[in-house]
């Protein structure tokens, strides 16, 4: 069973995708990637000004400087807790 955060998407992607189109990412959304897997999630950009994901921003600088190994913004963390955050930040 699986639940939906209205701030948030989960954006479906592969290495193998080349359509330009299908890895667009929305005006007022960042893509991310999270967790082992680096699952693509969609955020909102007013995300950027929450304490609490700064700290995820800054998880991610100690861990990788500025050079992620996706090309992305890349989260260190497991996808529970960058999924629960998303969700506290909803709620704010």
């Amino acid at each position: 069973m699986g639940f939906r955060l209205p701030g948030i998407r989960r954006s479906s992607f592969s290495a193998s995708q080349s359509s330009r189109k299908e890895m667009e990412v929305p005006k007022g959304y960042l893509a991310v990637y999270v967790g082992q897997k680096m699952k693509r999630f969609l955020i909102p950009v007013s995300f950027l000004n929450e304490p609490l994901f700064q700290e995820l921003l800054s998880q991610s600088e100690e861990e990788f400087g500025y050079s992620h190994p996706t090309g992305g913004l890349t989260i260190p963390c497991n996808e529970d807790v960058f999924l629960h955050t998303a969700s506290r930040l909803n709620n704010l």
